[in-house]
């Protein structure tokens, strides 16, 4: 770590994911985000950062995917950021909110018009009879909408998880590797270097 004496986790973060995506192959912003229902079974699966800074890291979804589901029912989650090239990886657990309609509606309109009509024409994490089923919801939402401008679907959106703790890992030689906790308590950061 470079100075493991920072106050603002925020900066270290953004540092870390600025050498990461300079260094890292593919997909620096890939991010493990971990859900549980609300009996507390966890699930977990890779989603992409999509903005950060210090009210939270954002990424967005289909609403009535499994993790859109248990979202609603749970707000927590944990997300983990694994670099590979750097050795490092950053862990961030806290509560979760849906980001404002103005911010989804935008960066909606960012994307490409492939992933748009992608947001309309799959049934996130339900059943389907085949591949043939994908491909033509796409043709039908293709058709549909022609050339012209694609509106946001209600079922997608994103979320913004608030961090309530985050820590910094790099690895170290001979299993010396560095932790560094950095806890909100009183709305404050404390931090605290870990054994590894």
């Amino acid at each position: 770590m470079n100075n493991v004496n920072e106050k603002n986790p925020f900066e270290v973060f953004g540092r870390w994911y600025a050498e990461a995506k300079e260094s890292e192959p593919a997909l620096p912003d890939a991010m493990t985000l971990a859900t549980a229902d609300i009996n507390g079974y966890p699930s977990a699966r890779m989603v992409l950062l999509k903005s950060a800074c210090e009210n939270g890291f954002v990424f967005y979804t289909n609403l009535e995917s499994q993790k859109g589901l248990e979202l609603s029912e749970n707000p927590t989650a944990a997300l983990l950021f694994h670099w590979k090239s750097l050795k490092r990886q950053v862990r961030i657990s806290g509560i979760v909110e849906p980001v404002g309609e103005d911010e989804a509606d935008a960066y909606f309109a960012s994307r490409s018009r492939g992933a748009q009509i992608g947001a309309w024409a799959s049934d996130q994490s339900r059943p389907m009879n085949n591949q043939f089923e994908l491909e033509k919801n796409v043709a039908k939402f293709t058709a549909k909408f022609g050339i012209s401008r694609i509106s946001r679907p209600k079922h997608w959106s994103g979320y913004r998880v608030v961090p309530k703790a985050i820590e910094f890992w790099e690895e170290g030689a001979f299993r010396l590797h560095r932790r560094n906790l950095y806890s909100l308590e009183d709305n404050k950061w404390k931090q605290t270097n870990l054994f590894p």
